[in-house]
């Protein structure tokens, strides 16, 4: 299977290459795994989260997006690097889970893994707002 695509294949995201710029909830590499988010309320209501904090975070483009996908080109201020973002929305999980990997170079010194803490932070704020 080829190992660089983008979006859902088997149920899974693609994994991420060996080199440290890339974070995943899929992935069995420990330095790079991170924690899927769950839904809020509805699959619907999860996706309307998501597309909100995409927008509030900036410098992002929707390439793609489906019942359960969203494919997220971020990119960087200075020298514009593009870093792609996947959200597979999971159904059967109740589960968001994601990937962002930068296109180029080798180390992202970071970005990567605190762009989703960041996100993930966010989403949790929105679903204590959505509570209130």
């Amino acid at each position: 299977m080829n190992k660089n695509y983008l979006g859902v294949k088997d149920g899974e995201l693609a994994p991420c290459p060996k080199s440290p710029n890339c974070v995943s909830t899929n992935t069995d590499q420990r330095d790079k795994l991170m924690e899927p988010l769950p839904f809020v309320q509805s699959k619907d209501t999860t996706k309307t989260a998501i597309k909100s904090i995409i927008a509030k975070m900036g410098r992002s483009t929707i390439k793609d997006e489906t019942d359960d996908y969203i494919h997220v080109v971020f990119t960087s201020k200075l020298l514009k690097f593009k870093d792609d973002v996947e959200f597979y929305l999971d159904d059967s999980s109740g589960l968001i889970h994601f990937r962002s990997a930068s296109r180029t170079g080798y180390s992202d010194l970071g970005v990567n893994r605190k762009r989703m803490e960041e996100f993930s932070e966010h989403y949790y704020n929105w679903i204590e707002e959505e509570k209130n």
